[in-house]
């Protein structure tokens, strides 16, 4: 980070593992993490110097349901604190929870849309991935 205040440092870690529900497990390494923690780690991780764009590629990938719907309430959390979330998946499951503006692309080509509230998703047929950004960005 380019961080040399030690103190601001550990209150930043601090503040993105509250923020991420991690705020007990910071004392523990990766291995020791279920893997709903692990995936909000690597967000911890992703918003540790503030970005305005944040990108998770299969954030949901290998998860339960239950953390999967964690995960996706944590990115439109994001999402709606004003940084864009673009996400790449292949749980189109989500999209019923998760409610958005979907274009479809087909061959590198986007053939239609799909109007929802809150946030853009581009999604595809099986070899494109879906991308999730706010809607401030459009």
């Amino acid at each position: 980070t380019g961080w040399k205040d030690k103190r601001k440092i550990e209150e930043r870690i601090q503040d993105v593992l509250d923020k991420t529900d991690l705020g007990t497990k910071g004392f523990k390494m990766p291995h020791e993490l279920s893997g709903g923690e692990q995936q909000r780690l690597g967000i911890a991780r992703a918003l540790i110097n503030d970005p305005e764009v944040v990108l998770a590629d299969e954030p949901t990938g290998n998860l339960d349901p239950e953390s999967s719907h964690g995960i996706m309430e944590l990115l439109f959390e994001i999402s709606r604190s004003g940084r864009a979330v673009i996400m790449a998946t292949h749980d189109y499951s989500l999209f019923q929870f998760f409610k958005a503006r979907t274009l479809v692309c087909e061959d590198g080509k986007l053939v239609s849309s799909i109007s929802y509230y809150n946030a853009l998703v581009i999604s595809s047929e099986a070899r494109n991935l879906p991308v999730l950004l706010p809607n401030q960005l459009y």
